[in-house]
């Protein structure tokens, strides 16, 4: 049986509550956990946002449980565990149409001077 260490949503419309479980990987998002072992509430100011239960924590990656993406983001920042940093330099580039826009601005302003400075010359 994998486990995982992740979110599962409480709260009520637009009042996200999330309680941090120990769940088997095959069951929903929402469904059957084994142990609850934190909780995060986006809502509120940082200092009180994530509450973790750390021995339990410990205790549940040493027999192999797997954090999720953003369980392991609480952990990092707990200290219980290593998270590497992702580096993804292509995400910062714009896309294709702002790249053509931004062109097509320069194209036009390089077109204007040219066109100023033309009656300037004779």
């Amino acid at each position: 049986m994998s486990l995982k260490i992740r979110l599962s949503r409480a709260g009520t419309t637009k009042r996200p509550y999330y309680h941090v479980v120990i769940a088997d990987a095959r069951s929903p998002r929402d469904g059957r956990f084994i142990e609850k072992v934190g909780t995060y509430d986006p809502k509120v100011e940082d200092s009180k946002r994530v509450n973790l239960v750390t021995e339990r924590i410990q205790h549940w990656l040493s027999v192999g449980a797997q954090p999720t993406d953003r369980v392991l983001r609480f952990l990092d920042a707990a200290g219980l565990a290593k998270r590497a940093p992702r580096n993804n330099p292509e995400r910062a580039k714009p896309g294709k149409k702002a790249t053509e826009r931004v062109e097509a601005r320069a194209k036009a302003e390089a077109d204007k001077a040219a066109a100023a400075a033309a009656p300037a010359a004779e």
